[in-house]
């Protein structure tokens, strides 16, 4: 599984990571993430406001920080 954190550094992004890393272990599913802080990079998921959730590709959630059972529900492809 792939999951990227699209942000430049702010408070919800380094809250956003911190969840995600939470819920990856709780799950224990093997996940690459990756934190984007590139603003170019981040503007090609076509996204307004960060923080941004992408798994395996798609766009999740953004602008927001979710709840950690929406992330488990996005990590378990419901």
């Amino acid at each position: 599984m792939k999951i990227k954190i699209l942000g430049t550094g702010c408070a919800k992004c380094k809250k956003l990571e911190e969840m995600v890393r939470e819920v990856v272990s709780d799950l224990g599913v093997d996940a690459d993430i990756v934190k984007i802080t590139d603003l170019n990079e981040i503007l090609e998921y076509d996204i307004m406001m960060t923080p941004g959730l992408v798994v395996n590709g798609d766009v999740v959630c953004s602008g927001r920080l979710p709840k950690k059972d929406e992330i488990r529900n996005w990590l378990q492809g419901e």
